[in-house]
C-alpha cells in the first residue's frame, strides 16, 4: 500500500504548487470552541472552586471535592512505578538540568562612559503555572521540560494542574523536580483557575504547557485580557522535516518520519532528498515499520498531510527547509554540519544518523517545548530566559551626568520633551552652584 500520494519533484512544481506542498494542515477555527471556552473562563472567574467541581464532573466524569493532591500521595507515587522508569526519568532530569544550567546568563555591569554605569540582571518570575495534559498517555516528560528550568531560574511558586486522576508518573516526576502544589484540574477550567485564582488554586503570572484545542484557546483568551497572565506559546501540531542524501540509512529516515506522524491527526512530516533511490527505499521501509506500530490510524492520516520531495541538490533542501521553518529538523547526510551552515529557520535540529528526534523529546537535555507552524522564523525553543525577566539598572555619578548632560538636553529638545530636559537641567544647575 502507498501511504504517500506521490514522490514530488520540486523543480517540476510552479511557485503556487510549491507553497501548497509546504502548507500545514488547516487548523479549522471553531467558533463553538471559542464560545465554550469564554463561558468556562467567565464562570470560573465568578464562582471559583464551585465551577471547577461542576466542570470536573461534566468533562472528566470525576467527583472532585479536593483538588490539591496530598503530600503523602505524591510521595507514595514513587512506589508505584518501576525502578527502570525511575532510573530513566532521573537520567533525563540530569541531562535537562545540565543543558539549562548552561543557559544561566552572565551579569552585565559596564561603564558606557566615565561615570555612567549600566547593569542588566535577570530575576525569576514570581509564580508560574504548569499544565500537563493526560489524553492517551501521561506526559511526565513535559514536567521535566518545564519544572527544571523554572527551578533553575528561581521561580518562587510553581503550581501544576493536570486532569484527574493524575498518573503516578506525573506525580513522581513532579516530586523529584520539587513541585509541591499539584491540583487535579484539567481543560480550559484549569487555565482559567491559574489565570485568575480560586479559593483553592493560586493565581500565577505566566502559564506554561501544551493541551488540546480548548486548553490552547483558553491560553489565548486569558493572555489577551488586561492584567491576564503571560503564556509560553501557542503550540500547534507536531512537525518534522528530514534532509537526507544517498548516504542516509532509509530505515532510520522512515523511523523518524513515523515517530512524528504518530503524534496526532494534524501532524506533518516531510522528507527532502536529492536521491530518488533513497526516497524509494524510505517508502518501502515505512510500509514495513508501520505494521509494528500501535497508532496506525493516526499515522495514516498524518501521512496524508505529508510529502517526500526530490530536490536538485542538498543546498536546495536547505533553502526549502528555511521556507518551511520546521519545529524539528533532522539532517541525516554524509556531512550534516555543512548543511547546518545554511539553516536559518528551525526550532530544534538533530544532526547525523544517531540523533533521532526522540532524544530531544525525552533526554538529550534540550527542551521539547518548541514553536510550530513556521514560527521558528522569529520564535525560539523554550528555555531558561522564559522563566526570567531582564531588569536594567543605571547609576550616574555627578561627573558622569555632567559629561552626558549636553547629549541628554540636545536629544530631549529635539523630541520636544521639555520635562526630560528639565530633569537634567535642575541637576546640572545645582552642581554648577555647588562648584
Amino acid at each position: 500500500m502507498q501511504y504517500f500520494k506521490d514522490i514530488i519533484y520540486w523543480n517540476k512544481l510552479n511557485t503556487d504548487d510549491q507553497k501548497i506542498i509546504l502548507s500545514r494542515p488547516v487548523l479549522k477555527e471553531n467558533s463553538s470552541i471559542k464560545k465554550i471556552v469564554q463561558e468556562i473562563i467567565e464562570t470560573v472567574k465568578m464562582t471559583g472552586d464551585q465551577a471547577l467541581k461542576e466542570y470536573a464532573l461534566l468533562f472528566d466524569k470525576y467527583e472532585n471535592n479536593k483538588f490539591e493532591v496530598l503530600e503523602n500521595k505524591i510521595i507514595e507515587s514513587s512506589y508505584n512505578i518501576s525502578k527502570e522508569l525511575k532510573k530513566a526519568i532521573l537520567n533525563a532530569k540530569k541531562n535537562i538540568r545540565c543543558f539549562h544550567e548552561a543557559q544561566i546568563p552572565s551579569k552585565i555591569d559596564i561603564e558606557t562612559q566615565i561615570g555612567v554605569r549600566c547593569q542588566q540582571v535577570c530575576l525569576p518570575l514570581n509564580s508560574i503555572g504548569i499544565y500537563i495534559p493526560s489524553g492517551t498517555a501521561p506526559l511526565f516528560s513535559t514536567v521535566l521540560m518545564l519544572a527544571i528550568p523554572a527551578k533553575i531560574a528561581g521561580c518562587k511558586e510553581i503550581v501544576l494542574c493536570s486532569p484527574p486522576p493524575i498518573s503516578n508518573e506525573v506525580l513522581y516526576t513532579s516530586h523529584i523536580c520539587g513541585i509541591k502544589k499539584i491540583f487535579q484540574i484539567g481543560g480550559a477550567q484549569a487555565i482559567a483557575a491559574l489565570a485568575f485564582g480560586t479559593q483553592t488554586i493560586p493565581k500565577v503570572d505566566k502559564i506554561f504547557g501544551p493541551g488540546n484545542a480548548y486548553v490552547t484557546e483558553a491560553k489565548l483568551q486569558v493572555s489577551s485580557l488586561f492584567n491576564g497572565p503571560a503564556i509560553d506559546m501557542l503550540a500547534g501540531p507536531s512537525e518534522l522535516l528530514v534532509i537526507a542524501d544517498h548516504f542516509s540509512n532509509p530505515d532510520f529516515v522512515a523511523a523518524d518520519l513515523l515517530s512524528q506522524a504518530e503524534h496526532g491527526l494534524s501532524s506533518q512530516v516531510i522528507l527532502l532528498t536529492p536521491s530518488e533511490d533513497l526516497a524509494q527505499k524510505v517508502l518501502i521501509s515505512i510500509n514495513k515499520q508501520l505494521k509494528k506500530l500501535s497508532r496506525l490510524s493516526e499515522i495514516l492520516i498524518a501521512l496524508k498531510n505529508s510529502a517526500i520531495i526530490i530536490t536538485k541538490n542538498l543546498l536546495q533542501c536547505a533553502k526549502i527547509s528555511n521556507l518551511y521553518a520546521p519545529e524539528h529538523l533532522i539532517i541525516q547526510t554524509q556531512s550534516p554540519r555543512e548543511i547546518l551552515n545554511h539553516i536559518f529557520n528551525a526550532s530544534s535540529i538533530f544532526l547525523g544518523p544517531w540523533s533521532p528526534e526522540s532524544a530531544g523529546d525525552y533526554a538529550s537535555g534540550t527542551n521539547h517545548v518548541l514553536p510550530t507552524y513556521g514560527r521558528s522564523i522569529t520564535h525560539s525553543a523554550l528555555g531558561l530566559p522564559d522563566f526570567q525577566k531582564r531588569v536594567l539598572i543605571q547609576e550616574l555619578t555627578s561627573q558622569g551626568l555632567m559629561n552626558l548632560s549636553s547629549t541628554l538636553k540636545t536629544l530631549s529638545s529635539a523630541e520636544k520633551l521639555e520635562g526630560h530636559k528639565n530633569a537634567v537641567k535642575v541637576r546640572i544647575d545645582f552642581l554648577k552652584e555647588k562648584i
